[in-house]
């Protein structure tokens, strides 16, 4: 099957997240962990790649990224698109705007745009500042991230340290005026020399009008949001099949563990929520970890009925993350409680656990990495922008749920369940 369509995103979560909105299309999605060692074979029409590479150093996700377009080029696709997080998460060295140029130079792209908006999940973009929800992002709990704090809310300051070529805006009038409007402004600012644009949008219309007025981009950058339109766009087109097979659906497995890292103030509202439900849980502490190890997690996860779906979780309040990062550092802490959760996850598995709901896009990673996951098939939507995937782990079938540290309801663990019974 051709692929038309090849999107690098910058952790795992982030790509489940544009899996399952690129999958309502009904246009088959594969996903694949890490660039695959092999030549591309039986690839779908929309094909990504997940690397991890959020807070790698700025020289690792730029030679991961172009491993993984020089793949995906191999794959036949000739439309690109790098995901990075609705809420920008990035550094003043990176990685959103190196691995964007870099993509920019293998492809001989003199210009791309930038927008990261999510209005189904409450992200939108006015003037090129970022909202969540109606505060900006700097006001927002975004501010007490643990690894990437956002202390800023305007793109456009955010992305210029990133990036060697000017950086511009074009705002939302330009894109409520349709798709012709907003080609226009873009050749506007080429004409000025402008390679990196922010594009405001606040509804899902914008989304739309900025799709259609990039679809013929080699390269486009953002949230999965601005991506969601694309592959109906191709299909009136004629650049994709109106046959192409959906989605792959498996009957989901038994036995289910709940595993968050995230420290997100959605998660912590949703650990909550599971909690006072009733679910038998087990809180991971990084000092306890540095200290004992897992064995008492572990030892605890096998008592348990795995019909309970069982919950062991690192996810606390930022004061509690600050003072595990003071002792362990910043990185100590995070890696600690990741070497846990994924230990946890492959005793789940031993065990005879199949499903797997993970919360938190590093934790994510991990997990997915220790069960020897390659390749996922996208499902059923959890919530815009969650899926349920399906995969094999040491020659099993598994479903995954991998989600995005903010995204989800307060219920979100419990309408997983219900939502792969259903």
């Amino acid at each position: 099957m051709k692929t038309l369509f090849g999107a690098i995103a910058d952790d795992f979560t982030g790509a489940t997240d544009l899996a399952g909105l690129l999958a309502r299309s009904g246009v088959a999605v594969s996903l694949r962990i890490g660039v695959p060692p092999e030549p591309p074979a039986q690839t779908a029409p929309l094909e990504i790649i997940a690397l991890k590479c959020r807070t790698a150093p700025v020289d690792e996700a730029v030679g991961d990224s172009r491993a993984a377009l020089a793949w995906l080029r191999r794959a036949g696709a000739e439309r690109f698109f790098w995901k990075y997080c609705s809420t920008f998460d990035s550094t003043p060295a990176g990685n959103i705007g190196p691995v964007a140029e870099a993509l920019m130079a293998d492809l001989g792209v003199e210009q791309t745009i930038y927008c990261p908006a999510f209005p189904e999940n409450g992200r939108a973009i006015f003037m090129g500042n970022l909202f969540v929800g109606e505060l900006p992002l700097a006001e927002s709990p975004m501010k007490d991230h643990p690894l990437t704090p956002m202390r800023d809310s305007n793109l456009l300051r955010l992305l210029q340290p990133q990036v060697t070529r000017p950086v511009g805006l074009a705002n939302r009038l330009a894109v409520a005026r349709g798709p012709d409007s907003l080609r226009a402004r873009l050749a506007e600012l080429a004409g000025d020399g402008i390679a990196h644009v922010v594009v405001d949008a606040v509804a899902d219309e914008d989304l739309h009008v900025i799709a259609e007025a990039c679809r013929d981009m080699p390269l486009m950058t953002g949230g999965s949001a601005v991506a969601m339109p694309l592959p109906e766009i191709w299909l009136e087109q004629g650049l994709l099949a109106a046959d192409a097979a959906g989605p792959r659906r498996r009957q989901p497995a038994a036995g289910t563990v709940v595993l968050s890292g995230s420290c997100s103030a959605m998660t912590n509202l949703q650990v909550a929520a599971y909690r006072d439900r009733g679910a038998p849980a087990f809180r991971l502490d990084p000092l306890d970890l540095a200290r004992d190890g897992v064995a008492g997690a572990l030892e605890w996860l096998q008592r348990q009925d795995a019909e309970s779906a069982p919950l062991i979780y690192a996810t606390a309040d930022p004061q509690s993350v600050s003072a595990a990062q003071q002792e362990l550092g910043v990185a100590g802490a995070g890696e600690i409680v990741e070497a846990a959760l994924a230990d946890c996850a492959v005793a789940a598995r031993d065990r005879g656990i199949r499903r797997f709901v993970v919360a938190g896009g590093e934790t994510s990673g991990a997990v997915t990495r220790a069960l020897g996951v390659t390749r996922l098939d996208v499902g059923v939507e959890i919530a815009p922008g969650v899926p349920w995937c399906h995969a094999e782990s040491a020659g099993q079938e598994i479903a995954i749920a991998l989600k995005s540290g903010n995204f989800g309801a307060e219920s979100f663990f419990t309408d997983a369940l219900e939502t792969l019974d259903r």
